[in-house]
């Protein structure tokens, strides 16, 4: 396996994952706020809403404008959350709930890193391996990745809303490759989506490579075995 001029990796379920669920840190919160509704519920709530959203992308957006822009659309995904479980009602300031939501996942404390991480990222450093992140996250990433001590991995940081567009959509790739001067046949990108991260970036001409973090029996694309620090040997 000839060795990429760049590795980039997908944020959220690649890098780091979830404390527990989103149900649960949000429905955590909301005690705070005097609100109770199981996790179980939220979650499902969540996933309903959150898939029915656009994409996190604002072309339009000025670079002032863009952390508002962000914020207003993360405000209505958890909006319909708690609408469709039912209790949006119960607050009695929502927007004092979400602020505070929206603040703590901008820090590494609802996220961890998935143990097999670190020693993949230190390999390919070693090696003399660029290293960057593609991601439909928002600019709370830096934060993020500032809080769990990943940072100094990476040379580049591309995510949707400062790109203008989104994963699967080969543009946002050929951005991220462009700040490394790297043709596309040179890079890998790792993720976990099939649709954003695999064929998203096969689409753009990278080697696409699906890791699969839930175990599930969702069926793996036809390509190579997933890359452990030395290729073949496991997975990211």
């Amino acid at each position: 396996m000839e060795r990429p001029k760049v590795i980039f990796l997908d944020a959220v379920g690649t890098l780091f994952g979830v404390k527990g669920s989103v149900g649960q840190i949000y429905s955590q919160i909301a005690q705070e706020f005097d609100v109770e509704v199981s996790a179980e519920i939220l979650d499902t709530a969540f996933k309903q809403s959150f898939a029915a959203s656009p994409p996190p992308i604002f072309p339009d957006a000025h670079l002032d404008d863009l952390s508002q822009r962000e914020f207003d659309w993360w405000q209505k995904i958890v909006y319909n959350t708690f609408e469709s479980a039912g209790v949006m009602s119960e607050f009695s300031d929502f927007s004092d709930f979400f602020s505070e939501l929206y603040i703590h996942f901008g820090t590494g404390e609802p996220w961890f890193v998935y143990p097999d991480v670190l020693s993949s990222l230190n390999h390919w450093r070693e090696q003399g391996i660029q290293l960057g992140v593609v991601s439909n996250f928002d600019s709370r990433l830096f934060s993020v990745l500032q809080g769990l001590e990943l940072s100094n991995y990476f040379r580049s940081i591309t995510i949707s809303t400062q790109a203008g567009v989104a994963k699967p959509d080969p543009q946002i790739f050929a951005l991220a490759l462009a700040k490394h001067h790297c043709p596309p046949q040179a890079a890998w990108h790792i993720g976990d989506s099939v649709v954003e991260d695999y064929q998203g970036a096969k689409a753009a001409g990278l080697r696409g490579i699906w890791i699969n973090r839930e175990k599930v029996s969702e069926e793996k694309p036809e390509s190579d075995p997933i890359p452990s620090p030395d290729p073949g040997e496991g997975e990211v």
